[in-house]
């Protein structure tokens, strides 16, 4: 099998274990820059270039696609689609699940548990934002932010109301969350590959850090999840329509509720956390439904 991983930096962790399984299995496969593609829409005959070859004859693309270049990404991935390649995670469930807000919409129409979350297009309804969510201490989101960047946590009521009014006068799209204060900084990411759960870490915030992101310094380990817990996982990744997704989820006194659903893990942290071979269960969901012009999941919404 001839696979295209979409990537902006072949170097990471996760995409040199991508590599590595994919080849250890037998396959082809080839890092590809998503940014330096150049796709030709108008012709009769569409075609994509890379470095001033045309890219064709791959069974399946890996779209490893940051979210600061989302939309290129999404539409470098949509003319792979349209070529009949099979896509590991579908360009629109990929573009839904970066939208924070249509993602928690989507998560709360079929009933999966989330945080009580507010959102507005002013700053003149600070104070019922902030009640809406059961007062202070509050959790406020850049809708656009990742890796913890963007969260901050409010404490009092003057300083939400001060930090959802600065936001505000920058125009940026925020979300005003309750603070699970219960889960003790830490949350837990279920790696959902075919519609399973195949490995389970709690990741814990460093010393005095609300936000549980490895990339700010927190910790990991393992941990054993509830089947409450493992089914909102699987819910959460088929509602978002992926086929592999890191669902991050906080443990409260109503149960579990969901975080974010990410399009592309890390595999670093959780596969040295819990030893499972994250890349090869990947490679072999590839092995299991690639088909031409096929994808294994369809979310709604």
């Amino acid at each position: 099998m001839r696979i295209a991983l979409l990537t902006r930096n072949p170097n990471l962790y996760s995409h040199q274990r991508l590599m590595e399984a994919a080849r250890e299995r037998g396959h082809e496969i080839d890092p590809i820059d998503t940014m330096k593609v150049y796709i030709n829409i108008a012709s009769h005959r569409p075609e994509m270039r890379y470095k001033g070859d045309i890219l064709s004859g791959y069974d399946a693309v890996i779209p490893r696609i940051g979210a600061s270049v989302t939309f290129f990404g999404t539409a470098v991935l949509r003319q792979f689609e349209m070529a009949g390649v099979y896509p590991l995670n579908e360009s629109v469930a990929i573009t839904r699940s970066r939208d924070k807000l249509r993602s928690f919409q989507l998560l709360s129409r079929r009933g999966v548990g989330l945080p009580v979350t507010a959102f507005a297009n002013g700053t003149s309804e600070a104070d019922d934002l902030i009640d809406m969510v059961g007062g202070t201490p509050v959790v406020i989101k850049l809708l656009e932010g990742t890796q913890g960047v963007g969260v901050v946590l409010a404490d009092t009521r003057d300083a939400a109301r001060s930090m959802i009014q600065a936001f505000g006068k920058l125009k940026a799209h925020i979300l005003v969350q309750e603070y699970i204060k219960e889960a003790g900084a830490s949350d837990i990411r279920c790696l959902v590959i075919d519609g399973k759960v195949v490995a389970s870490m709690m990741r814990k915030g460093a010393e005095g850090e609300f936000r549980s992101n490895l990339h700010r310094g927190g910790s990991s380990g393992t941990v054993k999840i509830t089947p409450e817990e493992r089914s909102t996982a699987v819910r959460a990744a088929k509602i978002m329509g992926l086929n592999v997704a890191g669902v991050d989820m906080l443990r409260s006194n109503h149960g579990p509720v969901i975080m974010e659903v990410n399009s592309s893990p890390g595999l670093e942290g959780i596969e040295k956390a819990t030893g499972i071979d994250v890349a090869g269960k990947i490679i072999q969901c590839i092995e299991k439904n690639a088909r031409p012009h096929r994808t294994k999941t369809k979310g709604k919404g």
